[in-house]
């Protein structure tokens, strides 16, 4: 068996399905098919059981998998490793980031960076899920977070606060009536009014939840209620105010992290370079009280 072929029976054990395997290995699943057709003739043993819902792995093809689940961690610290060494200032950087930070902040630093370093490729995944550095999902990583990982290497870039944001209408009805209920759309994973908004106004009642922050910010933008968000999206969000309808609160700093193998290449540090005094310099859109980061 070659190492697309292990990669492959791998990548299905983990899928269950030859789509979910094709989507992780970037191939179409007629390939994926092929490729285990290939592996199985290779050592003329079964491998996978073929089940109406999908590819059940035999004890022979978990055995396989396992040792190809070994073999892709050598191998992957084998790449980071030569990507730490990699002087070069051409081919491709992987960054990931949070949806919402990437027009305001790291947009401008991006067309900074394309414009010094025209041989290199940034591929942006905008993802505010916590991609495996380990396993070379990404090089750099912008995280909101309160510790970037022990395994990892980072630098804080700012420190950042939340407050509450509404429509200017909304915010007129809030100044007009101090004792008026403030209606408040939340996030499903804390689907009650925050705490220090009822602490500062106890007739605040819940009356939307969403599961996607950018489905909130329009919502507060339409003037349905008012919204919890970092300081540095609701005054860079167009048609949105902060109100009084909560102090500003502690939040997540913000972080630029990478696998401490990855962390001296070129590249990486080449936009390092360039981002950490971009957000330090802004650092006050962030938080509400004076002092940097």
């Amino acid at each position: 068996m070659d190492w697309d072929d292990l990669k492959t029976v791998l990548a299905l054990v983990r899928a269950g399905s030859l789509a979910g395997a094709g989507n992780a290995l970037g191939v179409n699943y007629t390939t994926v098919a092929r490729r285990i057709q290939r592996a199985e003739a290779a050592i003329g043993i079964k491998l996978f059981e073929r089940l109406a819902d999908g590819y059940r792995a035999t004890e022979t093809g978990r055995m396989v998998a396992d040792h190809a689940a070994a073999m892709e961690v050598e191998q992957d610290a084998m790449l980071r490793l030569l990507q730490g060494q990699d002087q070069t200032l051409s081919g491709a950087l992987v960054i990931t980031a949070p949806q919402l930070l990437i027009g305001p902040y790291l947009g401008p630093v991006l067309d900074l960076f394309s414009r010094r370093h025209p041989q290199v490729r940034p591929w942006v995944r905008a993802s505010n899920d916590l991609l495996d550095l380990r396993r070379r999902e990404a090089d750099l990583a912008i995280r909101i977070s309160r510790a970037p990982g022990d395994t990892l290497t980072g630098l804080r870039l700012c420190a950042q606060n939340t407050a509450a944001f509404a429509s200017p209408d909304v915010a007129r009805r809030i100044a007009d009536d101090p004792e008026a209920a403030i209606d408040w759309i939340v996030y499903h994973q804390t689907p009650e009014v925050p705490a220090a908004a009822l602490a500062a106004r106890p007739n605040a009642r819940v009356r939307m939840v969403f599961d996607d922050m950018v489905a909130m910010v329009g919502a507060a933008q339409a003037g349905l209620g008012v919204v919890r968000m970092p300081m540095f999206l609701g005054r860079s969000t167009p048609g949105l105010v902060q109100v009084p309808a909560m102090p500003p609160q502690p939040y997540a700093d913000i972080w630029v992290v990478a696998h401490p193998d990855v962390w001296p290449g070129a590249k990486p540090k080449a936009f390092r370079d360039l981002l950490v005094p971009h957000f330090r310099a802004r650092w006050r859109d962030f938080v509400a009280t004076p002092g940097p980061g």
